[in-house]
């Protein structure tokens, strides 16, 4: 999360846990997505091909360039 340059850089629990939560309510809910897609394929495995359409049809500019 911080690099080398952060030496000295202190977090507050509470600013950890808000990141934690705001992660696990994206993943969550990209999960749903990507279930979504497999179901509208007519299968019960995601793939990544899911992963990638949901992430696209949500708008994440980056979709493509991470997974």
């Amino acid at each position: 999360m911080t690099g080398d340059d952060s030496v000295g850089l202190r977090w507050q629990s509470s600013a950890l846990l808000a990141l934690q939560e705001a992660a696990e309510a994206y993943l969550v809910h990209l999960f749903e997505d990507t279930n979504l897609c497999a179901i509208h394929a007519k299968r019960v495995t995601i793939m990544q091909r899911d992963m990638q359409l949901a992430r696209r049809i949500r708008g994440t500019p980056w979709a493509s360039e991470v997974l």
